[in-house]
């Protein structure tokens, strides 16, 4: 077995369960960290798990109860969701800091008795929401200071990832949004009307997602697996501009100064570089070490996935599922 690279007097152990793309990102970033000890990575997957921490220098295992052993402050948890509940319990009462990758868990209820095992136990608890680390995010929210938001749009699109299998859309790339619009109004959402559909996944492959939010915010999330080319799209309008972003390009601008003839000033907005990934996993760092957190709470980890188990509740009454004929299958 490798061993774990020389621990720096101030450094932070961390472990990385699961070697997937997420996993495996992980993993890389945190090798890189100051004042940060890569320990280990944990995946069944020995072989997997072998090869990734060949070219990171540190030990390979097949369970998170291995990894623990090896004397780990905080672990990564990059697993399969249906596993996050059982991990984040173990690591916990371990007194295991935890960053659990979005959702926190499968069910509500689940992701509850994790945000209750973690403040009994006195660790730092956070979900891993990489979109809120995007350069081009926090300049949309640095906009937005002291305006009053009328109304957000958010589109979320893409081809069909082929790794996955066990849920649609609104968990897979809705959560995203859903965390968003409760970030950027600083507000919970109070309701949802949503609009299924299945084209070609077993689970919905189509959302469209309709909300408001407790403080008057109307906001929709347009979201599928159908779309031939990414595309990530941010609209706000407030009450004196109108900001629009490209996530993936990270471009920003507003529009302001609207006058009666219909003319309006525009204007590109600052936006950072830091890779998202990198950004969250300093702030986990620094919340483990005692700091001041920036990260997604376990509280706000559940309360987006109430909202987008309440998008996929069939019997709410709220929304409607449909199976989409082959033949009219549409492209956003």
């Amino acid at each position: 077995m490798a061993q774990p690279k020389r621990r720096e007097d101030d450094s932070v152990r961390i472990g990385v369960v699961g070697t997937g793309i997420m996993g495996s990102n992980h993993a890389r970033v945190l090798a890189d960290l100051p004042h940060v000890t890569l320990v280990g990575i944990a995946d069944p997957d020995n072989v997997q798990a072998k090869r990734i921490t060949q070219a990171l220098g540190c030990a390979a295992v097949e369970s998170l109860t291995e990894l623990l052993d090896l004397g780990v402050d905080a672990v990564s948890i990059a697993a399969p969701t249906h596993l996050h509940h059982q991990l984040a319990l173990e690591a916990i009462d371990r007194g295991v800091h935890v960053l659990v990758e979005k959702p926190i868990a499968s069910t509500v209820g689940q992701g509850r008795e994790i945000v209750q095992a973690a403040e009994r136990k006195g660790v730092t608890l956070m979900v891993g929401h990489v979109e809120r680390f995007n350069p081009a995010v926090q300049s949309v929210k640095d906009a937005l200071a002291g305006e009053e938001i009328l109304s957000i749009s958010i589109t979320r699109v893409g081809p069909f990832p082929p790794r996955m299998s066990n849920v649609g859309v609104v968990i897979d790339l809705a959560v995203h949004d859903i965390d968003l619009i409760r970030y950027f109004t600083d507000s919970d959402i109070s309701e949802v009307q949503p609009l299924l559909a299945s084209a070609r996944a077993e689970n919905e492959d189509i959302a469209l997602l309709q909300f408001r939010t407790k403080s008057g915010v109307l906001a929709q999330i347009n979201t599928n697996w159908l779309t031939p080319f990414k595309a990530r799209t941010v609209h706000v309008a407030t009450r004196a501009k109108y900001v629009q972003a490209d996530l993936i390009t990270r471009q920003v601008s507003e529009c302001f100064g609207f006058q009666p003839d219909g003319s309006y000033s525009m204007r590109h907005l600052s936006v950072g570089h830091a890779e998202p990934l990198r950004a969250e996993l300093m702030a986990f760092v620094q919340a483990v070490k005692g700091g001041a957190g920036t990260g997604v709470t376990g509280d706000e980890g559940v309360a987006s996935l109430e909202v987008a188990i309440q998008c996929l509740d069939r019997d709410s009454g709220a929304g409607l599922r449909h199976k989409v004929p082959p033949k009219v299958a549409a492209v956003s």
